[in-house]
Order: C-alpha cells, then structure tokens, then sequence
C-alpha cells in the first residue's frame, strides 16, 4: 500500500513538472504518505467508542460547553486544508461525559475527508446517540483552503454551520444562552 502510494505521489510530481530525483523531493512521497496517514486516522476510529468510554453518572442538568476546540481536517472535494473550530453543548439527561473525549471525537471525525456541513451533524449525532442528552448543539467555524487557494481565492471567509437537536431546538433561551456563550470574549484567569 506505502509503495503504491508513494508512486502515485512521484506520478503526480512529474505530471506538474517536477523532477522526482531532485534533492527535495526524494522523500517527499514518503513523507506525503505519511502525513496523509495521520491526516485520515480517523477512518481508523470509532468515535462512538471514545465516548462511551467515559460516562459518567450526574445529576447536573444544566448545559455543558466546551468551545474553541480546533481542528484541521481535509475538503473531500480537493483534499485541501480546512481549518477550524468546534463548539459543543449538551444538557445532560442523567449522564455526562469525560470533557476529553469531546475534542477526541471531533479531531476522529475531522481527520476524514470531509466536507463542513457533514461534519457538523457526525458530532451532534455521535453526542446525541451516546449520551442521550435532553439536547445537543454544535457550532463549526473554517476557514476553506479550496476557497482561498483557488477558485474564487475569497482570503478570511469563513463558513459556520450549527447542528441542534432536543431542548436547543424546543427552547429558545436556551439555544440563546448557548450562542451568547459561544459568542462571548474569552477570559479565562486561573
């Protein structure tokens, strides 16, 4: 598989007009097999077993955020970088989990190819399915490389797209309390 891989990449190189025996790029095939192993780890993951395996019994049932979690993932349609970050709510239903394993999951399903929109439902359906909450929103921020490197070459566009379902849905103060947290500054002092 490495071998074949690697070919491609020299194949590609030489289709742009590079010399593959140059100094440079002599192992820049293995390096680019490499950098695409970890780049679609995720294909290798379950994130529904990153969750499950931190539940925990609660009996808060007030929301839990965890926001700002970046990510750098791949557009399926030009393998280009897609650059961003994930903010995460739930109001737990008897169950809460482990704060780690929430950026775990977006990092699993965000080292695939991808497209934003998909991604977005994935996490909200993977919280949803797992912990059972009364309600989950996610809120995803990027920036689109496939925009700003070609194409309509738009530099600092970004695209948001949310996912909600149970009590951010039902409940309007709570969808807004979830997106004036998401929206407010950052302080945090220790």
């Amino acid at each position: 598989m490495q071998e074949s891989f690697e070919n491609s990449v020299k194949n590609i190189l030489s289709i742009i007009g590079e010399d593959i025996n140059r100094e440079g790029l002599i192992k820049t095939p293995e390096r680019v097999f490499k950098a695409y192993q970890f780049l679609t780890s995720g294909y290798k993951q379950d994130p529904l077993e990153v969750l499950g395996d931190a539940l925990f019994e609660s009996s808060n049932n007030e929301m839990v955020l965890v926001r700002d979690i970046e990510f750098y993932s791949l557009c399926e349609h030009h393998m280009l970088p897609i650059i961003g970050r994930v903010h995460v709510g739930y109001i737990p239903n008897g169950k809460v989990v482990g704060l780690s394993k929430i950026p775990r999951m977006v990092d699993i399903f965000a080292r695939r190819l991808q497209i934003q929109e998909q991604m977005t439902e994935q996490i909200a359906q993977a919280l949803q399915d797992v912990i059972k909450p009364k309600g989950v929103a996610v809120v995803v921020e990027a920036r689109h490389m496939c925009v700003e490197m070609r194409g309509v070459q738009k530099i600092n566009s970004t695209t948001t797209t949310s996912a909600l379902r149970g009590a951010f849905i039902k409940n309007a103060d709570t969808r807004r309390e979830f997106f004036s947290l998401i929206n407010s500054p950052k302080e945090v002092h220790f």
